[in-house]
């Protein structure tokens, strides 16, 4: 019966586990879109920033990268990847920008941490719905 087993089993173990390690590789890497993601937000960020004249650099930057996270991070499901929202992520970044801006105290004005975040959220957008 052991012997039955392991002839019948095996096979088609070894045929899942061939065709598996092929297809893992065919998907696109999540970490190089959130990092993507999180560098194009902490530049946009840091500009916005620079403009208004509030915060330091790497302040800025810091909001950003957590409002590019975010933004990747709500685009991830499969649902949301074939319909794209820019209201969707001017939202999520303006959220994860205000958030990160309470978190970091680097300048005390939330609407323009909202708005840094928001900047962000635009920009990944664009960069993410090129076609």
């Amino acid at each position: 019966m052991n012997r039955i087993l392991k002839r019948t089993l095996l096979p088609g173990l070894m045929a899942a586990s061939l065709t598996s390690v092929t297809l893992i590789p065919a998907q696109p890497a999540a970490a190089d879109t959130l990092l993507r993601d999180a560098g194009a937000g902490a530049a946009t960020s840091a500009a916005s920033g620079a403009i208004r004249g509030c915060g330091s650099l790497l302040n800025n930057a810091v909001k950003g990268a957590a409002a590019g996270a975010a933004v990747n991070a709500a685009n991830s499901s499969r649902r949301n990847r074939r319909n794209p929202s820019l209201v969707r992520n001017v939202a999520v970044g303006g959220t994860a920008g205000a958030v990160a801006g309470a978190i970091t105290r680097g300048c005390r004005d939330p609407l323009g941490n909202a708005v840094d975040g928001a900047a962000a959220g635009a920009v990944i957008h664009l960069l993410n719905n090129r076609r």
